[in-house]
């Protein structure tokens, strides 16, 4: 009987570990990031670059800055028509920006 029991009990340990090396780990692939035009691309390259140039000036208008952060995540996401919008946005408020460190100063009062 001892036998008999030592055959099964081998028999099913043999099962169980010829289970376990039978699952195979494959590598995790993750989704590919989305990808958004290369018109999106240089649009959001250019409004960085120009919110880098009002930064160096303190000339950067908070509209602007939420914008190019609105950009940016639009572009993790793929969303390349809100991309190009708000880059076109970011553009044009630091453009405007930087005009206005060219206004005279108002002076009030004497």
């Amino acid at each position: 009987m001892s036998k008999v029991l030592i055959a099964l009990t081998t028999a099913a340990l043999l099962g169980l570990s010829g289970c376990a090396e039978m699952k195979t780990s494959q590598p995790e692939t993750k989704p590919a990031a989305p990808t958004i035009s290369a018109e999106a691309k240089a649009a959001l390259s250019a409004a960085q670059a120009d919110v880098k140039t009002a930064k160096s000036k303190n000339a950067l208008w908070t509209t602007a800055a939420d914008a190019l952060k609105a950009a940016e995540a639009a572009a993790e996401k793929g969303d390349s028509a809100t991309v190009l919008s708000k880059s076109k946005l970011v553009s044009d408020h630091v453009k405007k920006s930087l005009a206005q460190l060219d206004y005279p100063m108002i002076k009030v009062g004497d």
